[in-house]
């Protein structure tokens, strides 16, 4: 399959780039950085956990992104990316967890992310703009109608906390009722006094800021230990002056 390498985009920053990329390197080292990430702070259980690697069926047929450290090219963050056209084959990740009826419509096209992950010591600085800005630049390539995934809230501080994160999502974030999705193991939703603003993990934050809504209620993911909610960011609802500070940095 041609993974877009036509693209042929390196975003640098001072220390990092940023790629699709299709080098079987590159990919494995995405791969064990995904199962270090999710194992060590989701608690998550693995295909691939035998060999230090998170990897599945969509992977054989997605995009690559990837953020590298230039002097020690160690991969420090990613991104898999799955279009309509694959999908019409292989589904969407997303369909796993949630029923999409209300959102696909074969007049758009799509594109789903997913396995977000930044290494630890990397959260804080420019790794997600420049995801962003090469997610930014491929949806513009493409011709991208709408963008769609998952964003992981952990339950490893508490599920209060994580409870609390959806509170607040349900207030300020969630799309218009005709455009829901139906978690296929919801939560809860209980109410309680904790401001989950202030708990929004960095990557679903940075979805926020870029337009993206919150599709409904939260899918219960029992392998990863987290609570999943469907994004989506409509071309003609994104943060333009977020995305010209990502492309910027890509």
């Amino acid at each position: 399959m041609n993974h877009a390498a036509q693209l042929n985009i390196a975003a640098t920053q001072p220390s990092l780039v940023a790629y699709i990329t299709q080098d079987a390197s590159d990919i494995q080292a995405a791969y064990a950085l995904r199962h270090n990430v999710f194992t060590k702070e989701f608690d998550a259980q693995l295909n691939g956990d035998d060999a230090g690697i998170d990897k599945d069926k969509f992977d054989d047929v997605c995009h690559h992104l990837i953020v590298k450290e230039q002097e020690t090219n160690r991969v420090i963050a990613y991104s898999r990316i799955i279009t309509s056209d694959v999908a019409k084959q292989f589904g969407f990740y997303t369909a796993s967890e949630f029923d999409l009826s209300n959102i696909l419509d074969p007049s758009k096209r799509f594109m789903e992310i997913g396995r977000t992950c930044v290494s630890d010591d990397h959260r804080s600085g420019s790794a997600i703009a420049l995801l962003w800005g090469q997610i930014g630049q491929f949806m513009m390539q493409h011709n991208i109608d709408c963008l769609i995934g998952c964003a992981s809230i952990p339950f490893n501080h508490g599920s209060r906390q994580t409870l609390a994160v959806l509170d607040y999502l349900r207030t300020k974030h969630f799309t218009d009722a005709n455009k829901r999705v139906i978690p296929k193991h919801p939560l809860p939703p209980l109410q309680n006094n904790i401001d989950g603003k202030q708990f929004v993990p960095p990557l679903l934050k940075a979805y926020l800021r870029m337009g993206c809504k919150v599709c409904g209620e939260a899918h219960w993911d029992k392998d990863f230990n987290v609570a999943d909610v469907m994004v989506l960011l409509e071309r003609e609802n994104i943060n333009m002056r977020y995305l010209k500070h990502f492309l910027r940095a890509a």
